[in-house]
Parts: structure tokens; C-alpha cells; sequence
């Protein structure tokens, strides 16, 4: 697909939670092989095929935006995270410009995913007919997912702590779903031993 300015596709990196069951430190903060985690987030969505990322923040928002100095990222703060992620949703979508043909949906902490998961969805998107891109593991949807702007009124209407999910069974007819052949796309970090069998899994790759 050629991301011209017809169809141009954003990455919306949704970093503006506030971590109340890691404990201490933020967890977008927590370090993973020496980098924090919401720099792998970023980094993923930097090095797809986007022709935008924009990081939405919120909870611990000045000392992400610190970790994110240097990184050519557009920057949104949600001074109402704390009424749940549409919040955070709300935002992104209306910082993105009006030609955005379609928009990455990611979570900042699914520290696995990589560029390459998100060009796998994206080569998924046929601009000519447009539909909601959903990554798939045993079965089971996950991150990040691909919604192209014909449902962008739809995900403002979304309220709560939650975001576009409990859109997807209701506009299944407009759903594609790609499986993967890892569980990185099901894999978010919550708590002190979510980030531990993390750092276990890595130990043993290396």
C-alpha cells in the first residue's frame, strides 16, 4: 500500500494510564534491557510503515514526555486520564489530521510488539475498502489494531475505561483479523510479576 497524503495511516501510542498496580515506580517507566518501556512502544510504531506516531500521555505524564526527548513523536496530554482510557482515545483521535486514512491503535506497555507486527496489519488495510485490522493469537484478539477513519465517530462514543474493544462484536462485518504466530500482540504488563516472567522470557532467548 503507498502511504500517500490519500492514505495516510498514524500510529496513536496510548501511554496515559496510571499504573496503579505496578506499585513504585510508573510502569512505562520500568526498564527494559536498559530502555523504558514505553520507548519500545514507540520505537515499534517509528520503524512501521506510518506516516505519524503521536503518544498520548497522562499519568506520569512529564517524566514519559522526558523519556521520549529526542524521539520524533507528537505529543498530546490528557489531563483527563484518570476518567479511563476513552479519555486517552478521545484525545488521540482528535490531534490526528484530517486526511489520516486510518490509525494503529497501540498500548504502551506490549513492549514485544514490533515494527514488523505492525506492517503485518498494516499491509492488511485496502484503503479502496477499509476495514478494522485485528491481530489474532489461538484464537483470541489482541494489539495493536487498525481502525480506518469511516469508524473514528464511533470510538469518540466510547466511554469508560475502555477503548475500541467493545466495538469489535458489534462491527465484526467490517473486521479483518490476521493471526500471529506469537502471543506478543495478547502480552501487556500490569504488575511487578508481569514484568518479571518478561525479563525471564528475554533471559532465556539470550
Amino acid at each position: 500500500m503507498n502511504l500517500d497524503q490519500g492514505h495516510r495511516i498514524a500510529a496513536l501510542v496510548l501511554a496515559a494510564g496510571a499504573s496503579t498496580r505496578m506499585g513504585g515506580q510508573h510502569k512505562l517507566l520500568r526498564l527494559i534491557d536498559g530502555v523504558p518501556m514505553v520507548r519500545h512502544a514507540v520505537a515499534a510504531a517509528l520503524g512501521a510503515r506510518c506516516a505519524q506516531v503521536l503518544v498520548v500521555t497522562g499519568g506520569a505524564a512529564a517524566a514519559i514526555e522526558a523519556a521520549l526527548v529526542g524521539e520524533p513523536v507528537s505529543i498530546v496530554r490528557n489531563t483527563e486520564y484518570a476518567n479511563g482510557l476513552s479519555t486517552s482515545l478521545h484525545c488521540g483521535l482528535t490531534a490526528l489530521p484530517p486526511h489520516t486514512a486510518a490509525v494503529v491503535i497501540l498500548l504502551a506497555d506490549m513492549p514485544r510488539v514490533r515494527s514488523a507486527h505492525i506492517d503485518r496489519i498494516i499491509a492488511a488495510f485496502n484503503p479502496a475498502h477499509p476495514a478494522i485490522i485485528v491481530p489474532t493469537h489461538g484464537g483470541r484478539r489482541g494489539h495493536p489494531v487498525l481502525w480506518p477513519r469511516c469508524h473514528f465517530a464511533a470510538l469518540q462514543r466510547v466511554v469508560g475505561d475502555t477503548g475500541g474493544r467493545t466495538l469489535l462484536d458489534a462491527l465484526r462485518g467490517d473486521l479483518i483479523t490476521v493471526a500471529f504466530d506469537t502471543d506478543a500482540v495478547l502480552t501487556d504488563i500490569d504488575t511487578p510479576d508481569d514484568l518479571a516472567e518478561l525479563s525471564s522470557q528475554r533471559k532465556q532467548v539470550y
